[in-house]
């Protein structure tokens, strides 16, 4: 009878040690993550504005995001992150006033590469990557004949945290720092008699939130 309990006990440890094994290669083969994010795009802005002076504001804008990321390796990952922005513009304290230069687009695609510390359920993650913003859509204004935008390459910074509901599900915490700039050209030839450029930075923080799927 106990040679029969120790090898039910036996056949069961077994059991068991082939189940962790099925986890662990399932976790191994799901190489991809997805996750839908929202976001909250807070420039930190700075301009400097030729002949007229002054400063500019940009304002905060809130969105869906997608992402993608691929792991190398149980802790090395890359993500791509996928978003489009609205922002208004306003030139502000110049010689002229505050001018509102309408809105313009932004589409940043950015892609980074990532450090994932699994502790249990939670997994933190820093990165760091490039960032190409094209600007579209231009509005330029009451004011403006013209509003143009250069595109733009810059670094990006990262920091996360992933939290698993089970083998596939997960919620996602995320925060970025963009480092953006861009050339501006406001031609007002009409109200100011003037073609006015301007060296932007507009560096936003990224802060989202939402679920991600494993597969």
């Amino acid at each position: 009878m106990k040679k029969a309990i120790l090898g039910v006990f036996l056949m069961l440890g077994m059991f068991q040690l082939a189940a962790q094994e099925d986890v662990k290669q399932q976790d191994t083969n799901k190489k991809w993550q997805v996750r839908a994010r929202f976001i909250s795009v807070i420039p930190s802005e700075s301009a400097s504005i030729e002949a007229i002076g002054g400063d500019v504001s940009i304002s905060t804008s809130y969105v869906p995001e997608l992402d993608f990321t691929y792991f190398f390796t149980k802790n090395w990952a890359a993500e791509l992150i996928l978003a489009t922005t609205n922002h208004d513009v306003e030139a502000i304290n110049t010689a002229a006033g505050n001018i509102d230069l309408g809105d313009v687009w932004l589409l940043p695609p950015t892609l980074t590469v990532q450090y994932h510390f699994p502790i249990g359920d939670f997994k933190p993650y820093i990165g760091t990557g490039l960032n190409y913003t094209i600007f579209y859509g231009a509005d330029e204004g009451p004011v403006a004949d013209d509003v143009s935008y250069d595109n733009s390459i810059g670094f990006a910074f990262q920091a996360g945290l992933d939290y698993a509901l089970n083998d596939t599900w997960f919620l996602n915490l995320d925060l970025k720092k963009i480092l953006l700039q861009t050339d501006a050209t406001v031609n007002a030839n009409t109200a100011l008699g003037a073609t006015v450029g301007a060296d932007v930075d507009i560096n936003p923080l990224v802060i989202g939130f939402g679920v991600g799927m494993k597969f």
